[in-house]
């Protein structure tokens, strides 16, 4: 535990704490009267009000679209089924740049909607609750729908046998058991968008701010650090909570269902009702996920000769200290080095509490991992350039700090996938190698490694496509001659013109495809058959 705790002490407690300090802090003295004086402000109290309840809406509206898709994975086995589980789950692991870029080609200034029907639904809430619900559609397909498929279908066939009708036959049958996965489901998708940042910075315009982004403005264009101090420590102690409740909903699904093998529990389609409720998420799918993505790349090919991509070779001097392209190799550095260092943390991290002698100080870790998931990125990054201004700590002029950043984010991911599987290794292996004289370091190698190598790889994966698309704390350390895709990106889009506009669908277009070729990659290694993340 003493590397995973030392990183996250230094790259995350500390640079967030600096900023918090330097906010509230005034001649030695801590101001604690600014905590009410920002709460009171009706500013503040409107973007706290949105904020929650754009989050609200868009679980309510996930969890409405995408639970159909959650029964259809689950039970119906068809053809191109496996090619559907990797379309819905392309979105989740798309940087939300990416996403906001998608969805203005599709509803913004020019988009199709524009030219077909002159509708226009940027900086308009319904752009911000569809992106979100596009974004997150696969944490509900993916979760409530993996265990899902690992329930009994006798039982409820049983209800139906005593009498009951099929709605009342899964209202106490079926909904019950999925309860725990539809609140955790519910609730990560809250967290997210809770904590948006890209998806509004993008299609919220002026008009609308969440936390994330008023904390950003007030950071970077109002240069108000107390006020972005408090606003962070209320996101925190709303993502702690949150978390808290993620948590028991999570140890209450562990230790209360009965499962069998999903294979068992997936039938072909019969009859008109299934085959029309297949086509509805067929073409749900169609229209929400894939129709945004493919109007992002037509975007990016609407200039002859494909030049909006060649345009991406030269440098613009007012945008650019080096072509856009070149955002290309540096993201693809960065998430290497940030893979290497989450999977190195993640790892000690995961072995460590997967230790059934672990004390409760160890196990309290586990929860904490997941804050960089929900502290404000913007926080993070800025604090990196407060606080690691010192030897020897001087990082601001080192290439690595944006890898750190990275790291910080993929690091939950490494653990929340590994973990199971360490905690699946059966004790007695262990233990029977060290009797016949291994050494610890053997028995890792000889024992935990076989069996946990796929899921290492699928841990390094996630954290490699999570890596690329960082956004919150790299648009502010990230230099100007060493771009990261999202931040070229963000660049592009602030800047009027078509042939801005044309290279960030561009380079939207290059970062969606790297990220699918690597949750290609994932699918594959996938050892977990219920789908489940």
């Amino acid at each position: 535990m003493a590397l995973p705790v030392a990183f996250f002490a230094i790259f995350f407690a500390y640079p967030v704490a600096a900023i918090v300090a330097r906010g509230l802090k005034a001649d030695g003295v801590w101001r604690f009267g600014r905590v009410v004086a920002v709460l009171a402000e009706p500013d503040v109290r409107h973007v706290l009000w949105f904020t929650t309840w754009q989050a609200l809406v868009s679980t309510a509206l996930t969890l409405l679209i995408a639970l159909p898709g959650a029964y259809v994975l689950a039970r119906y086995d068809f053809p191109g089924r496996q090619v559907l589980r990797a379309v819905v789950t392309v979105p989740f692991v798309l940087p939300t740049v990416v996403v906001g870029t998608a969805f203005l080609a599709l509803v913004g200034r020019g988009g199709l909607l524009d030219d077909l029907w002159g509708i226009r639904l940027d900086t308009t809430v319904w752009a911000i609750l569809l992106a979100h619900v596009f974004f997150n559609y696969a944490v509900v397909v993916r979760t409530v729908g993996g265990l899902w498929a690992q329930l009994d279908p006798r039982q409820e066939e049983a209800a139906r046998v005593l009498g009951a009708s099929r709605l009342t036959a899964w209202r106490t049958v079926t909904l019950p058991a999925l309860a725990p996965a539809l609140a955790a489901a519910a609730l990560m998708v809250f967290l997210f968008t809770f904590t948006s940042f890209g998806v509004v910075q993008i299609l919220g315009g002026p008009t609308f701010s969440t936390l994330e982004v008023e904390i950003y403005r007030q950071t970077s264009e109002i240069f108000d650090l107390s006020t972005a101090a408090v606003l962070t420590m209320v996101q925190f102690a709303a993502v702690g909570a949150i978390l808290g409740v993620h948590a028991w909903t999570v140890r209450r699904r562990e230790s209360a269902l009965k499962l069998v093998d999903p294979s068992r529990t997936a039938r072909r389609p019969h009859g008109a009702a299934q085959w029309a409720l297949l086509g509805s998420v067929l073409a749900t799918v169609a229209l929400l996920l894939v129709l945004p993505l493919a109007v992002l790349v037509q975007r990016s090919l609407d200039a002859p000769g494909f030049a909006y991509y060649k345009a991406l070779t030269r440098t613009d001097d007012s945008t650019f200290l080096v072509p856009p392209v070149d955002a290309v190799v540096n993201s693809l550095q960065y998430a290497v080095a940030a893979t290497l260092i989450a999977v190195l943390i993640g790892s000690l991290a995961a072995a460590a509490l997967a230790r059934r002698d672990a004390g409760r100080l160890v196990r309290g870790f586990d929860a904490l991992l997941m804050l960089p998931l929900g502290v404000s990125a913007v926080t993070v990054g800025f604090g990196f350039l407060i606080a690691l201004d010192k030897p020897p700590l001087d990082l601001r002029g080192s290439w690595i700090l944006v890898p750190l950043a990275q790291a910080l984010v993929g690091a939950p991911f490494v653990v929340r996938t590994m973990l199971p599987v360490l905690r699946a290794v059966d004790e007695r292996l262990r233990e029977a190698a060290a009797v016949l004289g291994a050494s610890p370091w053997r028995v890792w190698r000889e024992v935990d490694l076989p069996i946990v190598r796929r899921a290492l790889l699928i841990a390094a994966g996630f954290a490699f496509a999570v890596s690329l698309g960082e956004f919150g704390a790299t648009v502010f350390i990230a230099r100007p001659d060493n771009p990261t895709l999202p931040v070229a990106v963000a660049r592009l889009l602030a800047r009027p013109g078509d042939l801005n506009y044309g290279q960030a669908m561009a380079l939207s277009t290059i970062l969606m495809v790297v990220c699918a070729v690597a949750l290609g990659v994932l699918e594959r290694l996938r050892t977990d058959r219920t789908g489940e993340f």
